[in-house]
């Protein structure tokens, strides 16, 4: 009987659990054995695993998180670290192994399968920056999240005729902010792939308070940052995109220094990528899984399933997992309309 081995690494997203799920009952459809192993990349290095049955997945499909956990360890860290795992492959009687993860965590993945080891990886961030596919699952909770506190904030800012600005998700990519600002009725976004220019985004304010619009919404991807002639602006002690003040903090001392309108600051952090998953994630999650599943039963391995248009395919491991996806630019376009 074929034993496969299946890790969740890297931040936890909703629909984790629906991927243990699919390839849980996939794999008993078939007569295969499935291994949880738990923490990600730790769990294989350590060998902390559980067998998982139907009954260990049941009721997963609308949960967050992951039940087997998850870490950032990363064994390309530590010294004879990729041989630990191949090591452990072999004494768990592993026949294949399914990696779910982002960037780094599919990285490790790639390295595993240059070495001989069959694996399949299923790709997840709620910042949909992984190349090669359409759509990562926990991409739409997210934005249905981050949508809604919009739509909440608004109330407040038009009752006390404020500025609000609200930090999301994305280092490196501005998806959630562009695709939930729209959603949302943003009056600006900014996001890591347009550098922005301060006094733009001023003016964008005090165009809507002369159309008699006393408040502005700003949508801020945690990555963005000032045009290259506004580099002052983060030259200040203190600033991180990491951590305090942060981006969002010296965009809203700007701007009510700027305009003389009353800011404030909404940061959602990890709300974004907690709780239950949309129906699209649920779907998106489960189909992924299968796919990985038929990919090992098929004997093809090296591969990340990925989405492309309304197809579930899969990709070579080559694809360049470092490079992150940017915003579609005719998307942000879309948006643009709507500014100030």
């Amino acid at each position: 009987m074929k034993r496969i081995g299946l890790l969740t690494g890297g931040g936890d997203c909703p629909g984790l659990n629906a991927v243990i799920r699919a390839v849980v009952r996939k794999s008993y459809k078939i007569g295969y054995e499935v291994v949880g192993i738990r923490s990600g990349w730790k769990g294989l290095m350590e060998k902390d695993v559980e067998f998982l049955n139907l009954d260990s997945v049941s009721g997963l499909l609308y949960k967050g998180g992951t039940i087997l956990g998850t870490s950032r360890i990363n064994p390309l860290n530590y010294e004879g670290g990729v041989q630990r795992l191949i090591d452990n492959i072999k004494e768990l009687g592993l026949s294949a192994l399914i990696v779910v993860g982002g960037g780094d965590t599919l990285g490790i993945a790639k390295t595993l399968s240059e070495k001989g080891v069959p694996v399949v990886g299923i790709p997840k961030t709620i910042e949909n920056d992984i190349q090669a596919t359409d759509y990562s699952f926990g991409f739409d909770t997210a934005v249905s999240v981050v949508t809604e506190a919009i739509d909440r904030l608004h109330t407040t800012a038009e009752s006390h005729n404020r500025v609000m600005i609200v930090e999301v998700m994305g280092y490196h990519a501005g998806w959630i902010a562009t695709v939930a600002g729209i959603a949302g009725g943003a009056d600006c976004i900014l996001i890591p792939e347009i550098p922005f220019d301060i006094e733009e985004v001023c003016k964008f304010i005090r165009n809507r308070h002369k159309r008699g619009k006393n408040f502005s919404i700003i949508v801020v991807a945690e990555g963005a940052k000032p045009r290259e002639d506004q580099q002052f602006l983060i030259k200040r002690e203190g600033y991180s995109y990491a951590g305090s003040p942060g981006i969002v903090n010296i965009l809203s001392e700007e701007i009510e220094k700027r305009t003389g309108f009353e800011t404030r600051v909404t940061a959602l952090g990890y709300i974004q990528r907690g709780g239950s998953p949309t129906a699209f994630d649920r779907v998106l999650a489960t189909r992924f899984g299968i796919k990985a599943v038929e990919l090992i039963e098929a004997g093809i391995y090296g591969k990340m399933v990925c989405l492309q248009g309304s197809q579930v395919t899969c990709v070579d491991f080559s694809e360049d997992l470092n490079t992150f996806k940017p915003v579609d630019m005719e998307l942000y376009k879309i948006a643009e309309v709507f500014f100030g």
